[in-house]
């Protein structure tokens, strides 16, 4: 059946057309290292035997069979055109991958499945035999060095590289990366090169098992070695096909006199003893990559100078390390305590801590959330704040509420305003010419409550239609929505649009004061005292704000009473906004631009099969918080007003990722009760802890400045502040407020000896960072079982490895199976082998009724002082669905919501992931039929949002 064998048939063929000049040339390389003559024929004799196998040769079939395999066959020859160009010479096996992909694109499932299995079959035969045959010979090629010098290719020493990788790593094999080696190698081949097939013929057989993420890894790791500590040690660098020896206790020492001496890192860096912490660090832990995180951190986060990357792993966390201890007493003793943490993956800090600590420039924080002015000087400087807060990675969520509506009196001008719209557009561009440096796309969020005037259009931004001057095709955007709007929804009722120079006061009141003084403007509008006003039915505008959040995406849904009523800070200001993620909830106003500074807990670190091991976590928070304080002091501020906020209030936003691996872990489906109650015990303990490390760093360094008169100081706990929500509600909330732990014993902590910081848990997306430690985003589900994820590094094959194991154990892992997860996307659903209980415990996204998310989110969000980026994925959506799925989620007392997910018709690329280059031609995303779904897979993996990571 293989495409391009020499086997006869008794196949009635489809004529061939000629062949086109372009094939005269064309060679096929074959297994045994020989060349032969490309013949489209072939090609047309294994796809008709893959149809026979399945369908047999009754008259009908054979005319099916006829008409579609002379289709087929022209668009096969056409794609190796494509690839191969004239003049070259094409592998077997990628001949074979072709067949394939056009067998699954056509949606011939059951003869794909037949001609993956034949193939399977095929190569172990290849397997058993290989002992006996001599191996493919690559003798007489040579490789080229640096410096223009040739030399024999050593096949041995790639061996032994790659033996070295894959060593203690289940389901790999030296010979299946050596194979996909040898077809990449050519003679003159550049020495850099031949790090890069090498790694590259693993990441190819990703699919194949989730070992081989970890022995691409390691490969690549051998040429970051070599790149690394040949420009930091240049007598060590290596000039032929061998690799660099330099320990790691050789290599950090000069690593930081160098990286300082060229304006890398702080002087300070090097004051430290640094051979004291070079000799903790642990080597072996390069070892617990993936390639999807090596890379990541290759590509954007290790210092380089010429494109030079001469920072490794180990190194990089001791950077963070010890740029995070700068102002430590025992400033080494506690930069170990902050690499352990890091090094381990039991917590990660965010992306912009990442990036700049201990350089020159330690800008730290993640967020920064913005009110802006109702006047030109106060927009432009806000716009101008955005670009210098997003230089340095930040992530921006703006208050435009303020801003005058359209039609609104300019008395400066006897004029009129043209509204918020246009200068919603000028900080789109800003966001878009500010990109951090090419490191990442700026990314900003623009929030607006409901009864602005200008709130229709502002739900019309992200369309694709109408006057493009009145679009933001680049900017998030988010409803800040009162309680007061959507009980006029339940009641359908009237809902009074107003301008914001005309009813101040609304900016800055929420729950019943907010509804009261509402209610007034309401009157004096009936009585044409209001220049400015518009009376809408609060359903219709509802059904508006669900129908665009549908149709693309904005703006997301996010509640303004739950923010402020349940905020520790009511007593100095009020939340205006959430951030670009909609995890942070904190007061802004024109003399603060409040800051928060990021970093998530592993949580899959921290739960064994018996589970959650409670000691080590409390470990890791009570380390975690510090290192977050410490980001405070350390801080580069490109404004004052956030500094001053920052200062003041001392907030920092620590979540959690792995959730999902958990659950795997503990052998919960995240469609359960039991998940849901994991979600609050879990939540629970990382807040009881983090709030008792922040009471312990305020015995230690002293309580925040604007610590009296919150809610901590009235020992109103995140738990206890939910009532304060119901008792500003019409309706009972929907949410269990039981607890398990010493909460009194914490109340009287925090009230006699304070807090050190004003807020403490936020849950951010963690798209990037989770990709560092190799877990499932925050608080995520699966997104599918078999993907290719898509960020700025590239596109990587992702596998559920749990799912493996599981799958290997019950002996189901096979070319089939993998064949069957591409077709049904990455769901189990449909085939029909898995057990049900398998099924329902590795669940992807789609699958998940939505409630439970909500749910989970819920018992979670009684424990957080700030919110969390709560995506909600829809395979189904209707507008009866989405109406539903929002109330409950206001009725749950959740503070935001993030992007709404809906499945598109098809998601996954049928074809084989092998031997790609990460491109369409991989299994990929698809696009989805409406724009709502975001850029690729999910909108968390969007790099423009990455600034909360």
């Amino acid at each position: 059946m293989a495409a391009h064998t020499s086997a006869s048939s008794t196949v009635v063929m489809p004529p061939i057309a000629a062949a086109p000049e372009s094939l005269l040339s064309l060679q096929v390389a074959r297994r045994n290292g020989t060349l032969s003559p490309f013949d489209p024929a072939k090609i047309s004799v294994a796809i008709s035997k893959a149809f026979i196998a399945v369908e047999g040769t009754g008259a009908t079939a054979s005319r099916r069979i006829h008409d579609v395999v002379e289709s087929m066959t022209a668009q096969i020859v056409a794609a190796l055109l494509r690839r191969s160009g004239t003049g070259q010479v094409l592998h077997i096996e990628d001949i074979q991958d072709q067949v394939e992909l056009a067998l699954m694109r056509s949606g011939e499932h059951k003869v794909a499945r037949a001609y993956v299995l034949y193939r399977e079959e095929r190569a172990q035969q290849r397997r058993e035999l290989a002992p006996a045959m001599a191996p493919a010979s690559t003798l007489g090629y040579s490789v080229k060095l640096p410096d223009g010098r040739t030399e024999p290719l050593d096949e041995q020493r790639m061996v032994e590289q790659v033996t070295a990788a894959c060593r203690g790593l289940e389901g790999v094999s030296v010979d299946a990366v050596m194979t996909e080696v040898r077809r990449n190698l050519y003679d003159g081949i550049q020495l850099h090169e031949l790090g890069l097939a090498q790694t590259m013929s693993a990441r190819a057989l990703v699919e194949k098992d989730p070992g081989y993420a970890y022995v691409s890894a390691r490969l690549l790791l051998g040429n970051l070695r070599a790149e690394a500590v040949g420009f930091i040690l240049p007598a060590a660098r290596v000039h032929s096909q061998s690799q660099s020896s330099v320990s790691y206790g050789e290599y950090f020492p000069e690593y930081v006199r160098k990286a300082v001496a060229m304006g890398f890192l702080d002087k300070e860096l090097a004051t430290f003893d640094v051979a004291r912490l070079a000799a903790a660090l642990k080597p072996e832990r390069d070892g617990n990559f993936q390639f999807l995180g090596l890379q990541t951190l290759y590509d954007r986060y290790f210092l380089h100078k010429d494109g030079v990357r001469f920072e490794l792993p180990q190194a990089f966390f001791m950077r963070v390390a010890m740029g995070l201890a700068l102002r430590e007493i025992d400033r080494e003793g506690r930069a170990i305590e902050f690499y352990e943490l890091l090094s381990s993956f039991d917590f990660m800090c965010s992306t912009p801590t990442l990036f700049n600590a201990g350089t020159l420039r330690p800008q730290l924080s993640s967020c920064f959330l913005t009110t802006i002015a109702d006047d030109l000087d106060g927009i432009f400087k806000a716009i101008k704040d955005n670009a210098l807060l997003a230089k340095y990675s930040g992530g921006l969520g703006n208050d435009w509420t303020p801003v005058r509506g359209l039609g609104a009196y300019i008395a400066g001008t006897n004029g009129q305003s043209q509204g918020v719209v246009p200068f919603l557009k000028v900080a789109n561009d800003t966001a878009i010419a500010v990109n951090q440096g090419g490191k990442r796309k700026g990314a900003v969020c623009g929030y607006l409550e409901t009864w602005h005037i200008d709130v229709e259009e502002f739900l019309d931004l992200r369309k694709n239609t109408g006057d493009d001057r009145r679009r933001t095709h680049d900017m998030n955007t988010a409803n800040w929505v009162p309680d007061l709007f959507l009980e006029r929804v339940e009641a359908d009722g009237p809902w009074t649009l107003f301008s914001p120079d005309e009813t101040p006061d609304l900016h800055d009141l929420c729950g019943k004061a907010f509804a009261e003084r509402y209610a007034q403007y309401e009157a004096k509008a009936e009585l044409g005292e209001m220049k400015v006003s518009r009376k809408v039915r609060a359903l219709d505008l509802w059904r508006k704000m669900l129908t665009m959040l549908f149709e693309t995406g904005h703006p997301w849904i996010t509640f303004k009473d739950p923010c402020n009523l349940r905020s520790p800070q009511q007593h100095v200001g009020v939340v205006h906004s959430s951030n670009l993620c909609t995890e942070i909830t904190l007061n802004t106003n024109d003399r603060e631009i409040a800051v928060c500074n990021l970093g998530s807990v592993n949580l899959a670190n921290h739960v064994t099969p018996e589970g959650i091991d409670e000691t080590r976590l409390q470990r890791t928070v009570k380390t975690a918080m510090r290192m977050l304080d410490n980001v405070i002091d350390i801080n580069f501020y490109t404004v004052p007003e956030a500094r001053y906020s920052n200062l003041r209030h001392r907030p920092v936003g620590m979540g959690i990722m792995g959730y999902q691996d958990a659950l795997y872990a503990l052998r919960i489906p995240f469609a359960s009760e039991a998940a849901v109650r994991f979600a609050d015990r879990s939540m629970e303990l990382v807040s009881f802890h983090a709030i008792s490390a922040s009471v312990d760093l305020a015995a230690e360094r002293g309580r925040y400045a604007t610590y009296e008169g919150s809610l901590w100081s009235k020992g109103i706990l995140p738990i206890d502040s939910i009532e304060i929500l119901q008792q500003n509600r019409t309706h009972t909330l929907d949410l269990d407020r039981s607890s398990t732990l010493d909460w009194n014993g914490l109340r009287q902590r925090v009230m006699s000896v304070g807090m050190r910081n004003s807020n403490t848990l936020a849950i951010a997306p963690t798209a990037t960072i989770s990709n560092i430690c190799g877990v499932t985003q925050s608080i995520e589900p699966t997104y599918q079982n078999l993907f290719v994820k898509s960020n700025m590094s590239g596109d990587f094959t992702v596998v559920n490895a749990a799912l493996v194991r599981d799958l290997k154990s019950l002996g189901l892992w096979d070319e089939v199976m993998i064949s069957d997860l591409k077709y049904f996307d990455g769901s189990l659903g449909n085939i029909e082998r898995v057990p049900e209980e398998m099924k329902r415990l590795y669940a992807t996204s789609f699958e998940i009724e939505p409630t439970w998310l909500i749910q989970a989110a819920g018992r979670r969000q009684k424990w957080i002082d700030q919110a969390q980026s709560l995506n909600l994925y829809l395979a189904q959506p209707s507008g009866k669905k989405l109406d539903a799925l929002y109330r409950e989620a206001w009725h749950a007392g959740l503070k935001t919501t993030y992007y709404l997910r809906s499945s598109s018709a098809t998601h996954v690329e049928k074809s084989t992931m092998q031997r790609t280059d990460g491109k369409l031609n991989a299994v990929a995303v698809a696009a989805s039929t409406s724009d709502y779904a975001g850029p690729k897979q999910c909108a968390i993996d969007d790099p423009g949002c990455e600034a909360c990571q």
